[in-house]
C-alpha cells in the first residue's frame, strides 16, 4: 500500500497553513487515512447482496441520513428511547467502509446489520460492490452550502482560525475540483450515470427535500432499503419518533455530541460537535460574492445540466 501511496500526487491546500494535504488518486482527491483506506477496501472487501450504502461527498447531510437509515433498519430493536444513537454518534453506528472494514466483516458473517457508509465516488468503489446487486442510498446537497459547510469543518477540526483562513482561497481550491473525495460535481455525475445504467439500485436525495419534507423521504428511505413502515407503525407515530430522535436539535444536544471524539485513536480526532453545524440553508449567503456565486453557477450548469438535478 505505501507504494500505491507514493506514487500519487499531492496537494496542500493554500488555505489551510499547512495543516491540510490531500492525494490524487484514480482522478479524485483524498485524506491520507481515509485513501489508505479506500486502497485497502478495493483490494479486499467482498459485497453482499443485502448490503445498503450510503454514499455522499463529505458535508452534504451524511450525519443526518447515517442517524435516519440506521434508526430506521434498527427499530424493531430498538425505539426511541433505547437507541444507541442517543449515546453513540452516528458516524459510530454506521461503519466507513474506509475506516471500518473489520467490523463490517463481522456484520456479514452474523448477517446482522447492513448499513455501510463511504465518501468514495462510485468509479472508486470496490469492484464487488459495482458488480453487485446492493443498494446504494446518495445525498446531495446546494454547492455554495457545501463549500461553506466544508470550509468551517476543516477550519474547526485542524484548529484554524477563521481570519487566518481566506474563504476566498477555499473557495477558489473547491471550485478547481480539490476537495475531499472531490471534484463534487464528478461524485454527482458518478452516482447519477450509474442510476441511469441500473434504476431501482440508486435512491437519490437531496439534502434541501428532506429538510422541506421529512416524512415523505424517510418514508421512501425505508421502503428503499427494504424496511417499509406498515400503516399500523403509521398510525403509531413511528415515523415522526424517528425524525425526532434523528433531529438535528436532538442529536446536537446530547452529552456524547456535544463532548464525544469520533476518531480518536487518530493522530488527529474530531470532536462530535463538529459533525453538527448550524444545518442551516443559505447560509453561503453570509460569505459569497457576486463575483463567486456567478462563477459557481456556471460551472455546475455546465457540469450538470444533463442530470435535471438542481444544486443552485
Amino acid at each position: 500500500m505505501e507504494k500505491t501511496f507514493q506514487r500519487i500526487a499531492q496537494h496542500t491546500c493554500s488555505w489551510s497553513k499547512g495543516m491540510l494535504t490531500m492525494h490524487n488518486y484514480q482522478g479524485f482527491w483524498n485524506i491520507q487515512d481515509f485513501h489508505e483506506g479506500a486502497v485497502l477496501a478495493q483490494e479486499s472487501f467482498k459485497a453482499q447482496p443485502s448490503d445498503v450504502f450510503i454514499c455522499s461527498h463529505p458535508k452534504t447531510g451524511t450525519t443526518w441520513l447515517k442517524a435516519l437509515a440506521f434508526a430506521v433498519v434498527t427499530r424493531e430493536k430498538f425505539n426511541e428511547s433505547s437507541s444507541p444513537l442517543l449515546t453513540t454518534m452516528p458516524h459510530e453506528c454506521v461503519p466507513y467502509l474506509e475506516k471500518d472494514l473489520e467490523q463490517i466483516e463481522e456484520n456479514h458473517k452474523n448477517k446482522s446489520f447492513p448499513l455501510v457508509s463511504t465518501h468514495l465516488p462510485y468509479d472508486a468503489l470496490p469492484r464487488s460492490i459495482i458488480a453487485s446487486d446492493c443498494k446504494i442510498v446518495y445525498i446531495y446537497r446546494n454547492i455554495k452550502d457545501v463549500i461553506v459547510s466544508y470550509y468551517n469543518f476543516l477550519c474547526k477540526w485542524l484548529n484554524i482560525p477563521i481570519k487566518d483562513a481566506p474563504f476566498e482561497l477555499a473557495f477558489d481550491e473547491f471550485y478547481r475540483g480539490i476537495s475531499w473525495c472531490g471534484p463534487y460535481w464528478d461524485h454527482i455525475l458518478g452516482y447519477w450515470k450509474a442510476s441511469q445504467e441500473r434504476p431501482g439500485r440508486i435512491l437519490f436525495l437531496k439534502y434541501e427535500d428532506m429538510k422541506r419534507d421529512t416524512t415523505s423521504n424517510v418514508k421512501r428511505l425505508a421502503e428503499f432499503v427494504g424496511h417499509p413502515f406498515s400503516s399500523e407503525e403509521e398510525q403509531a407515530g413511528v415515523i415522526q419518533n424517528i425524525i425526532k430522535l434523528c433531529s438535528f436539535e436532538n442529536l446536537s444536544n446530547l452529552e456524547v455530541n456535544k463532548s464525544g471524539k469520533h476518531r480518536s485513536e487518530t493522530n488527529a480526532p474530531v470532536e462530535n460537535r463538529l459533525y453538527f453545524g448550524k444545518a442551516k440553508d443559505g447560509d453561503w449567503k453570509n460569505y459569497f460574492t457576486d463575483e463567486m456565486i456567478e462563477k459557481i453557477d456556471k460551472l455546475i450548469d455546465q457540469k450538470l445540466s444533463d442530470t435535471g438535478l438542481v444544486l443552485k
